[in-house]
């Protein structure tokens, strides 16, 4: 929507898009675990119906505003992707007499979808070393589980370190998969 011409889809995803990348994850966090969190608690009656449930834990407002900022980043690498399809395709595409909504799902999409490829990789990887801050809203992730142990245990270098190891061989997991992805459907442009 943020390549259309047409303002009223143009402008609320480029300031979707200006928000969630222009501010911290950990305040995004805050924002929507204590703030809506709270707000929504603090409404009479919500805490007798079946939605207290639902949001009354951490996890769903930390879900929440790591999909909204992921979305933000990955709403802007198709974005650059589908303006850097070569005109040459485009034109080729209008010469065959393709119609605009054609065109996008058979030559563009197809196309950016391929070249945005290693930066949503890149994307993935950010979200998961992101997934660390989410102890400081009441999730337990690894970081939580090792803080956890620092203080049982008193040892305040072998749990972080093992988290620091399981969070390497995760992203050599992912580094690895969308390299294969990327010899897969990139192949043409490595020539």
């Amino acid at each position: 929507m943020s390549t259309s011409k047409n303002p009223l889809l143009k402008w609320p995803a480029e300031t979707f898009s200006y928000i969630f990348r222009g501010t911290p994850m950990l305040i995004q966090l805050y924002i929507f675990y204590y703030g809506f969190g709270v707000l929504f608690g603090s409404i009479e009656g919500i805490r007798d119906t079946i939605w207290w449930a639902a949001i009354r834990p951490s996890w769903p407002w930390a879900v929440l505003a790591m999909t909204l900022n992921t979305a933000a980043y990955t709403c802007e690498i198709l974005r650059g992707a589908i303006q850097n399809t070569p005109h040459g395709e485009i034109e080729a595409a209008k010469s065959m007499g393709m119609s605009h909504g054609v065109m996008l799902r058979r030559i563009v999409l197809p196309s950016a979808f391929r070249r945005a490829l290693p930066a949503y990789g890149n994307e993935v990887i950010y979200m998961l070393h992101c997934s660390a801050v989410l102890s400081w809203v009441a999730v337990t992730d690894l970081t939580g589980v090792a803080r956890q142990l620092r203080n049982e245990y008193y040892d305040p270098y072998t749990p972080f370190i093992g988290v620091a190891l399981i969070y390497l061989l995760i992203t050599a997991c992912l580094v690895f998969g969308f390299k294969s992805l990327e010899g897969r459907y990139l192949a043409y442009l490595r020539r």
